[in-house]
């Protein structure tokens, strides 16, 4: 063990939204996405809808449709991480946990059946996979920003009546995993920060704008670098290059792409190409001397 200077380091957003329905929570996120640049993909559980704001912004769709397991959720975010895309958006994340074939459900099914009217024992399994999930938002390499459902309830100021949101529609304590989350209000459509690790949005409420999104990666990339530089890439690939190729293929398959290790590992990783190059050298060499005594005995 061994306690180092503590650095922020770039990173990935993750961001939540939270509102009742009609608050803007799908725009909300598709704003700050083109904020941040790059290609966007929408897991859209919400029947399509995402698609009715194609002509205002740029992204590819996956309809995910029922039943909403973690799995499913996790299998959609390594489409969308492995098809090369900047950012995905959950619309909505509330499925995974009430949806039909959501945690809920499962719990219920795994408490008449496996459990046998047990439903706190089943609690155990669903939460693990249930975690999956979650882990997943946590450690993906890109950035991620799902939407959250909120319980509604009325209530009256005076002579006017107000949509308000009571309860996230989630597991308590979901907002732990994510960086920032926003709670959208239904009049107007304003953000409130409920909770923040950036501490760059001072001013509440605020309207969500693509300058939110420039903003929030403005602040992602002011750390130092997590994953290794393009300098760092070049010199591992390079040490590789000087290796049999049958060694070569077998580092590829261990390190499919050495821009998504993180840069802690590349004095580790650059050691370990060095000295099979060492080892490599002193071998051929020892062939070489092998080869000239014969021929010097012959």
């Amino acid at each position: 063990m061994q306690f180092i200077k503590a650095e922020r380091k770039k990173s990935k957003l993750r961001l939540a939204i939270a509102g009742v329905s009609g608050s803007g929570k799908t725009t909300a996120a598709l704003q700050i996405a083109k904020g941040l640049g790059g290609k966007v993909a929408v897991i859209d559980t919400e029947n399509g809808s995402s698609s009715l704001y194609s002509d205002r912004f740029d992204f590819d769709v996956l309809e995910l449709e029922a039943p909403y397991t973690p799995e499913r959720f996790i299998q959609a975010i390594e489409v969308a991480e492995n098809a090369g895309y900047d950012t995905v958006i959950i619309d909505s994340m509330s499925h995974e946990w009430i949806g039909s074939g959501g945690c809920l459900e499962i719990n219920d099914t795994l408490a008449k059946t496996k459990f046998k009217g047990n439903s706190f024992g089943a609690w155990g399994e669903v939460g693990t996979r249930h975690r999956g999930f979650l882990e997943k938002i946590v450690t993906s390499k890109i950035h991620i920003i799902a939407t959250v459902r909120m319980k509604s309830e009325y209530v009256q100021e005076g002579k006017k009546v107000f949509k308000v949101g009571m309860k996230y529609e989630m597991r308590d304590n979901f907002e732990y995993e994510f960086t920032t989350v926003f709670d959208l209000s239904h009049e107007g459509h304003y953000a409130v920060v409920s909770k923040d690790r950036t501490s760059i949005f001072d001013d509440c409420p605020f309207l969500i704008a693509p300058e939110t999104g420039a903003k929030l990666d403005s602040w992602l990339n002011s750390g130092k670098n997590y994953y290794m530089s393009d300098e760092q890439v070049a010199e591992l690939n390079r040490l590789v290059g000087a290796l049999p190729s049958e060694t070569q293929l077998k580092i590829h398959s261990k390190y499919p792409n050495f821009a998504e290790e993180p840069d802690a590992r590349f004095d580790e990783i650059e050691a370990g190409l060095k000295g099979m190059i060492e080892k490599m050298v002193i071998a051929r060499q020892q062939q070489s001397d092998i080869q000239e005594n014969q021929q010097q005995t012959a």
